[in-house]
């Protein structure tokens, strides 16, 4: 189904290719969101919270919301050991099931095409590595002083906190753009 509309998309056979391809770069760049402590849990509370409404309203799919539910309860609880100054680091185990979870609750409730939306701030920092090891590869120049993109504001002079939290607020608006967009 494509946001803002109500139009299908038949990949036919196509559709495991894709959907392999979707599904190991969304999990790679929950990966790459977790450099600050708290950044990548933050925000896939964020986004599993809009997925949890999304289930047990739209799609009305009860038991993906009680996944959703859980994967919040989980951030949650986490962040209490992992916002500044983390005791706890998530690691790439970690990241990688939430970002799994983020695509299962994305396949199951049919909005795949939602992730780069609600989950924007997960390609601003895959891509950010992207154009930064390409332009590098290309042009022997930066565009960025570091990528991923959350470590470029560090070095700008922005204090971790500041970066996670600002962060945070942009997911919450593109959660609440996501939730216009169905509504």
């Amino acid at each position: 189904m494509i946001p803002f509309t109500d139009a299908v998309i038949n990949l036919g056979t196509l559709y495991v290719p894709i959907m392999t391809f979707i599904i190991v770069g969304i999990v790679n760049a929950v990966n790459l969101t977790d450099g600050l402590d708290g950044l990548a849990s933050g925000v896939t509370l964020i986004v599993s919270t809009f997925f949890m409404l999304l289930a047990s309203s739209v799609t009305v799919n009860p038991d993906v919301a009680v996944l959703a539910a859980a994967t919040v309860g989980a951030c949650l609880g986490f962040l209490g050991f992992n916002s500044y100054p983390a005791k706890i680091f998530m690691g790439d185990t970690g990241s990688m099931a939430l970002g799994g979870a983020v695509v299962a609750f994305s396949v199951l409730t049919n909005s795949i095409l939602l992730i780069p939306l609600v989950g924007g701030i997960y390609f601003a920092e895959a891509i950010s590595v992207i154009l930064q090891v390409g332009s590098f590869k290309l042009r022997k120049k930066r565009i960025f002083k570091m990528a991923p993109i959350h470590h470029h504001f560090e070095q700008c002079g922005w204090p971790e906190t500041r970066v996670v939290f600002i962060f945070w607020i942009t997911t919450v608006i593109l959660a609440w753009i996501g939730i216009i967009a169905i509504f």
